[in-house]
């Protein structure tokens, strides 16, 4: 069987800037279509977002366009934060469309690409979180991440604390992941509401097209369950390092003891998909610039496919409205400047910190993606302790406990950048995105083993927020 060992490039959609580099086979490769099998397993097969200049979706041009590609509309993507970004400039953009052709997805695009009506076409991209599980040989409260024990590799956050820099339960950061376990007894304390929207009436009270989204969104399951059970062990990881409750004697303490998350879930068991992608960033930007919930930052610990100008443009209405958008590297240990294969974080937007992974010693973790122009700083991702749900029980009387885990990855890296930008949010309310992103790269602490390999040639320190 083919093996892929690198996806590196999509070159050119429709006159799109694209990932440069080049992707590697092994020598058994398959007559036939190669460019769609070399795809294939990264994005949904047959799918592809269309995005036409201007609006005119149901008119017998589009109709046409669908008919020469064999192709069906599958949903169109319209959110709040897309028409806030319309009125702002003035104009009526056009249709963004996800569609399912039977011509496969590269066929229907190249098909696409001399039509003056699309602004551009490109695969419905599947991404997948950045972590491993390894078996646990830290004990509960051992947390170097957070500086325990006196490691200086870890994020300080243990000075800041003791400088009684704790957070603040107005500062929110949107957890864009699996599901996230917000009844877990290190994170009920700080697990955030919808406060528009009134739990179980079934009505979407603050008109955001979303039902009972109290405690978030499920983009994946189309409903409002944003914790389903023990497989959403990561996005529940990622929330505790962000903001595990400190101080009361339970199992772990995030970055900042106080802060509200709220979930926006779009991987699911076989990841997720660009177009939910979008619309869970969408989903944050609308509740900061529609409701004035005070969301710093969204925590991205995922990954993969190609680029994507419809995801870049959510990445930039959320820097817009002042979302910082915190990326994982990426898990592959390669260089992004030479060979940049990791999106979301690989993105010029001004509003992304792309973090890499250090290990308990300060070294650059093995698995951990780097590039001193396209990552900006290091931070614990190697043997990270944190929240995870956990099977109690078996067969019917099985139920749903609290637990802890130790985990790799630039996953595990993120948050504890994610958890620093609502640490300082909180000890300096209103200021900017570009303040928060100035402060956390300015006070990182240099370090040898980042030195040429990330932007600021350094690892996070917390210590003065």
């Amino acid at each position: 069987m083919r093996k892929i060992y690198s996806l590196l490039s999509f070159s050119a959609l429709l006159g799109l800037a694209a990932s440069c580099g080049e992707t590697i086979i092994e020598d058994d490769v398959v007559a036939g279509d190669a460019t769609e099998q070399l795809f294939e397993q990264s994005f949904v097969p047959g799918q592809l977002l269309i995005k036409y200049k201007s609006a005119n979706k149901g008119s017998r041009l589009s109709q046409d366009i669908l008919n020469m590609i064999q192709a069906s509309i599958v949903e169109e993507i319209k959110t709040s934060s897309m028409e806030l970004a319309n009125a702002r400039k003035g104009e009526d953009s056009g249709d963004l469309l996800l569609v399912e052709s039977k011509l496969g997805t590269m066929e229907a695009i190249e098909r696409l690409k001399k039509m003056p009506e699309i602004e551009y076409a490109e695969p419905n991209w599947i991404y997948h979180h950045y972590a491993t599980s390894n078996d646990p040989y830290f004990t509960n409260g051992s947390l170097w991440g957070m500086s325990a024990g006196g490691n200086q590799n870890g994020s300080r956050a243990n000075e800041a604390w003791a400088a009684n820099k704790l957070g603040s339960s107005t500062v929110y950061i949107g957890i864009i992941d699996e599901g996230y376990m917000y009844t877990h007894e290190d994170l009920a304390a700080n697990a955030g509401v919808n406060p528009g929207e009134i739990a179980g009436n079934g009505v979407d009270d603050d008109g955001n097209g979303y039902r009972d989204d109290a405690y978030g969104w499920d983009f994946d399951g189309r409903n409002n369950s944003v914790f389903d059970g023990t497989g959403d062990d990561h996005g529940t990881h990622v929330a505790g390092t962000i903001g595990g409750a400190g101080g009361n004697g339970k199992g772990v303490a995030g970055v900042v003891w106080n802060v509200k998350l709220i979930g926006a879930k779009f991987l699911g068991t076989r990841g997720g998909t660009l177009a939910n992608a979008i619309k869970a960033v969408d989903y944050f930007t609308d509740l900061k610039t529609r409701h004035g919930l005070n969301i710093v930052a969204t925590n991205n610990s995922w990954g993969g496919g190609g680029f994507s100008q419809g995801l870049k443009d959510a990445i930039d209405r959320a820097g817009a409205a002042g979302i910082l958008f915190i990326a994982a590297a990426g898990n592959s240990g390669t260089n992004n400047d030479t060979s940049p294969s990791s999106y979301p974080s690989g993105y010029t937007s001004a509003n992304i910190i792309a973090v890499a992974s250090i290990t308990n010693s300060g070294a650059l973790s093995s698995f951990s993606q780097y590039g001193v122009t396209t990552v900006d700083i290091g931070a614990p991702g190697s043997a990270i302790w944190s929240t995870v749900p956990i099977s109690v029980g078996k067969g019917k009387n099985a139920t749903i406990g609290s637990g802890y885990a130790s985990y790799n990855g630039t996953s595990m890296a993120t948050p504890h950048v994610s958890g620093a930008a609502a640490l300082y949010a909180s000890s300096n309310p209103g200021a900017t995105a570009t303040q928060i992103k100035s402060a956390i790269m300015s006070s990182a602490t240099s370090t040898a083993s980042l030195s040429g390999k990330v932007l600021t040639g350094a690892r996070l320190n917390v210590s003065g927020f």
